[in-house]
């Protein structure tokens, strides 16, 4: 009886060890089938983000011809609005003195104020405020907007006075910008905004002959160049005496055939407040750039099991995902994406992450970030094409804004896309440099400009 007890609980034992190895096997065939499906969803996003050379001279010849037919006629034939400013003159370099400039954008505006020295001489003594519009501003009226910039701009006059030479004078020289027209700013809602104050003395020179375009690559994107005054049929006036006319080609709404639009695109933009517009802006900017992203993200948790048996709640919340979160993991070096696992869990609320899981979220950001950086480095070439510069004269491109100043991957992906479309032979023809103070920087120099070369 006894050996009979042993040789039932030899089998029991016997039977659960291969149960639990059968399951075991079972949980590690069904691992590496969801990663295998995992990496099925990454293989195909990657192949449709995909941005050959080729595919980005399609891009760049199409912005080319909407330019063009933009520039032709002030009808409403192209996506493209190509905006021209009305300017008696352009600075040249010799400007001097001190000066204010104001960028109102979306949900805040720019303060900042510089001397300048002239020819050959550093700006000095500038200073920058970025300061938030409160939400009762936003809601109000045009009246109770400039009364509230007014009065920021007296404080600002106040703590950054004109210690220069010429202290006596009472008239402050005030440049004014605007990054979205007067009823778009007007109707958008408000949002946090960090303020910024910071000082800096430093040998930055204000003028270069050879800069021919100003691009922004923020929250939001668009491009700005000179253009011969001959080639704007639409102008209606007298051509400017230095027959150079400032161009904003509001490229955010640039749309083509030849983009890399993906599901997740399509559905991003069946779903914003503005569907079958400022296509460029969704694939380019900051504001789309993280939403791309958490939606195939989303599709791996549920698809994949990305990250476990249930899909997190707070990945199935539209734009949660900001720039500087999405650029910490993508440039995450650390050992098994430890800095991926800190902005999963602060910004999904997910705690247990894989190795695995937070290498596909890398390559997902990856991916993202290296398609919008080519298509915009597609737009600076397509116009610089468009100027008739790239074989025969050296072009400076100053950039500007968030995505390419703080997103040291974006900014590589973007330099070496413009050297790839030129070549070795072409790429030196065309610089791309940080601007310094965007627009805010622009409303300072055209005001001196305006005064002290109304005739130019």
């Amino acid at each position: 009886m006894r050996k009979e007890v042993v040789v039932v609980a030899a089998v029991s034992t016997a039977a659960t060890i291969a149960a639990v190895a059968a399951l075991v096997r079972q949980r590690r065939r069904r691992k590496e089938q969801r990663w295998k499906q995992t990496q099925t969803i990454l293989r195909k996003f990657a192949r449709e983000c995909a941005t050959p050379v080729p595919r980005l001279w399609q891009v760049a010849n199409a912005l080319v011809s909407e330019m063009q037919a933009s520039l032709a006629s002030n009808e409403t034939t192209t996506d493209l609005n190509m905006l021209l400013s009305y300017l008696a003159s352009l600075p040249n370099g010799e400007e001097k003195g001190l000066y204010y400039g104001i960028n109102l954008r979306a949900t805040d505006f720019l303060i900042l104020c510089a001397r300048l020295g002239g020819k050959n001489e550093p700006i000095s003594d500038l200073h920058r405020e970025e300061i938030s519009i409160p939400s009762d501003v936003m809601c109000g009226t045009s009246q109770e907007l400039f009364d509230y910039i007014a009065g920021e701009f007296a404080k600002f006059v106040n703590a950054h006075p004109d210690n220069g030479n010429d202290t006596s004078a009472k008239e402050k020289k005030l440049g004014y910008t605007w990054s979205h027209s007067v009823d778009q700013v007007t109707t958008l809602s408000p949002s946090a905004i960090k303020w910024k104050n910071f000082a800096a003395n430093d040998t930055v020179k204000f003028y270069n002959r050879d800069c021919v375009a100003a691009v922004t690559l923020g929250t939001g994107t668009n491009a700005a160049y000179v253009e011969s005054s001959q080639a704007v049929p639409k102008w209606q006036g007298p051509s400017p005496k230095s027959g150079e006319i400032v161009i904003s080609t509001e490229w955010g709404n640039f749309s083509s055939s030849s983009f890399p639009v993906t599901e997740f695109d399509a559905s991003l933009d069946a779903e914003s407040l503005n569907p079958g517009s400022m296509i460029f802006e969704k694939l380019v900017s900051g504001m789309y750039l993280g939403e791309i992203v958490r939606r195939v993200l989303l599709r791996m948790a549920k698809e994949a099991d990305l990250f476990g048996d249930t899909v997190p709640p707070k990945l199935m919340m539209p734009y949660l995902l900001r720039p500087p979160d999405m650029a910490t993991m993508h440039q995450d070096t650390s050992e098994d994406h430890e800095l991926v696992r800190e902005k999963l869990e602060e910004v999904f609320g997910i705690t247990d992450s894989t190795p695995k899981a937070r290498e596909a979220v890398v390559e997902v950001c990856d991916i993202v970030t290296e398609r919008a950086a080519r298509l915009a480095a597609a737009g600076i070439v397509g116009i610089i094409k468009k100027l008739g510069r790239i074989e025969l004269k050296k072009s400076v491109v100053n950039v500007e804004g968030g995505l390419y100043e703080h997103y040291r991957i974006f900014r590589n992906y973007l330099h070496s896309s413009v050297w790839e479309m030129l070549g070795n032979e072409l790429s030196d023809n065309v610089i791309v440099e940080p601007s310094h103070g965007g627009s805010g920087a622009g409303a300072l120099f055209l005001a001196a400009s305006q005064t002290q070369n109304p005739e130019s």
